[in-house]
């Protein structure tokens, strides 16, 4: 087994980036080379904007490589829960974000030739307990009468025909969801900005920023530039130095396992409907299939805020008895990879972008920031050039966690409630 992304190991890294010390002057600088920063540094460079995007370890080292490989429309929360704190233009617009940037990954795609199996395969949201399925069938009905048509109530037979399991009692499929490699994406959307001008650091992280009569100057260990605006995209590895950040979002860690390839017989004894799969726990699961077809199993299988080869053990073990609980006819299946991530989650779960503490800034995407990153990184680099109209975060206020300075030292109070509800029928 290995201790790494499968996204990783199964794609070629950038192999563009720049060698020698960080220098020069630019009109923007981009920190963090995950979907967001990535791919405000390919709008810039498209516009003629002299882009230099860094990077603390290598392109897609964060969450963007280290995800569950689900593009999933909507949000999290029904739509009558944004109705209610944000009102209906607030909330339809916010709504709408993750589908348009499911439909922008898909034109990114096209037009920059990226080859990442991208695929509309639809989402499963399943009903863990039979309590859950009235609040879900009611949320169903919602999406369906507010925001979109196209979403399904099955019944627990009807979902029989799509995975083999009889844990489940019913679930919203939204049609609209969709998969890919996110590893070939991420280091495709790098040659991207790269090929239209961006200049890219790997292995720099910025550790001084200093105010400049004109802009800033972010300092690295091989050196320093000058910007005259910068862009934040680091999100759950945003570091002391943009300590504004921190004390407003919390780091938390995300464990995934992935089987070996399952034979047509596994698959079809499995997951027949090669959709993307969530369960409705508080601690909840994720699941699919990879484009070669492994079983990818996922959850925050313990409420941390530190990901290493110790914590990925331990969870990864707690991950293959959830997935066994599901799925007992996997238990000869051998895991091939385990890893684990940091999330940066807001103490609401909306993510926000904007303007703050001098820099431009997009994350607190609390686990749903691989279908609309991308968006945003297109809304950071709108900002950066002027137009201020397409971002649908606009207006949200983002107030400090209390007696939060970066380190969420509250994590396993949150973990040991949640699963409490959870064991609850």
């Amino acid at each position: 087994m290995k201790f790494a992304s499968y996204w990783h190991d199964t794609s070629a890294p950038f192999d563009k980036a720049m060698t020698g010390p960080v220098e020069g002057d630019f009109e923007v600088a981009v920190i963090g080379a995950g979907f967001t920063g990535l791919n405000a540094a390919r709008v810039l460079a498209k516009s003629g904007v002299k882009v230099a995007l860094l990077e603390a370890e290598h392109v897609g080292y964060g969450a963007s490589g280290r995800n569950g490989g689900h593009l999933n429309s909507g949000h999290f929360a029904s739509f009558g829960a944004i109705k209610a704190r944000f009102g209906d233009a607030q909330a339809r617009r916010l709504w709408r974000a993750y589908d348009d940037s499911i439909d922008l990954i898909e034109a990114i795609i096209d037009e920059e030739k990226i080859d990442c199996d991208f695929r509309r395969g639809g989402k499963l949201k399943l009903a863990s307990k039979p309590s859950h399925v009235k609040g879900l069938q009611a949320m169903c009905e919602e999406i369906r009468r507010e925001v979109d048509p196209t979403v399904e109530w099955l019944s627990r037979d009807d979902i029989r025909q799509e995975l083999g399991s009889d844990a489940f009692h019913g679930a919203v499929l939204s049609p609209k969801s969709a998969m890919m490699h996110m590893g070939h994406y991420v280091n495709g959307l790098a040659e991207a900005a790269h090929r239209h001008g961006a200049t890219i650091w790997e292995h720099n992280a910025v550790t001084g920023r200093e105010r400049l009569p004109n802009g800033w100057r972010l300092t690295t260990p091989t050196g320093s530039l000058t910007a005259r605006q910068v862009i934040l995209a680091t999100d759950a590895y945003t570091t002391e130095t943009f300590g504004y950040f921190r004390r407003r979002m919390m780091s938390v860690a995300s464990f995934i396992i992935v089987t070996r390839p399952l034979t047509a017989e596994e698959v079809a004894a499995t997951l027949p409907g090669n959709r993307n799969y969530t369960n409705s726990l508080n601690i909840a699961n994720y699941f699919r299939l990879t484009p070669d077809n492994r079983m990818l199993f996922g959850g925050r299988a313990r409420f941390s805020a530190a990901s290493n080869q110790k914590t990925d053990t331990g969870s990864g073990q707690l991950l293959r008895q959830q997935l066994l609980s599901i799925f007992p006819q996997l238990a000869d299946v051998e895991i091939d990879y385990c890893w684990g991530g940091l999330v940066g989650c807001t103490q609401d779960r909306y993510p926000r972008a904007g303007i703050a503490d001098g820099v431009i800034y997009g994350m607190g995407y609390s686990g749903h920031g691989a279908q609309v990153s991308t968006l945003i990184g297109k809304v950071l680099a709108d900002i950066a050039m002027g137009r201020s109209n397409t971002n649908p975060l606009d207006g949200l206020t983002w107030n400090a966690v209390p007696m939060h300075t970066g380190k969420p030292w509250f994590l396993p109070i949150v973990g040991a409630y949640y699963r409490m509800k959870d064991m609850l029928p």
